[in-house]
């Protein structure tokens, strides 16, 4: 038996629209299935490097336990980029939204968002911390959950005029009445 050709998967973004800074919103939803996840900033295309093993453990039990806890009327999602604006999105690492989501060609937007979740790595520290959360409150969406790994440490934050401020945090459990009552044993998604 013999492979059949499977032709050039070599998708890149355009040349002249990364200099001009042209991409928007709206290139995104062309882009082909296989194209790699990409991040959009100010019209330019940056792809967003694959998570480690820890990072995807802990990533895919929170959105489980999540799963498992929302009430009613929410759901929790990952591999699902936001909008930020025309020529803005992130990808964040999970989200709790309000249910139905809306996902045309895998994003959702910011006022469907309740709470997005970053979890940081060494290469994402300065982004996680500092810009994401930013861009984020610049979009309105009202809670921001950034995990720490090494050991597995919670911080909640609640968009407070404009910014975001620390509501609580744990190595623990964290335990929350808003946006909703939560008690999440960190155990439970620590890898």
């Amino acid at each position: 038996m013999t492979a059949e050709p499977v032709g050039d998967f070599s998708w890149s973004p355009d040349p002249w629209k990364q200099k001009l800074a042209g991409y928007t919103v709206e290139d995104l939803f062309d882009l082909p299935d296989d194209a790699p996840r990409v991040e959009l900033t100010d019209g330019v295309l940056t792809v967003v490097p694959s998570p480690s093993f820890g990072h995807q453990r802990i990533n895919v039990r929170l959105v489980s336990w999540l799963e498992q806890h929302l009430p009613e009327g929410f759901e929790s999602i990952m591999a699902v980029g936001v909008l930020v604006d025309v020529d803005t999105t992130r990808e964040p690492d999970a989200m709790i939204v309000h249910s139905p989501a809306a996902l045309d060609h895998h994003f959702c937007k910011a006022e469907q968002v309740l709470v997005v979740v970053e979890i940081v790595s060494p290469g994402t520290r300065r982004r996680d911390r500092f810009e994401k959360p930013a861009l984020y409150a610049s979009a309105g969406i009202p809670h921001y959950w950034r995990i720490e790994q090494n050991p597995v440490h919670i911080y909640a934050y609640d968009l407070i005029d404009g910014r975001y401020e620390l509501a609580a945090d744990s190595a623990d459990e964290l335990v929350l009445t808003e946006p909703l009552d939560i008690r999440l044993p960190i155990r439970d998604i620590a890898p």
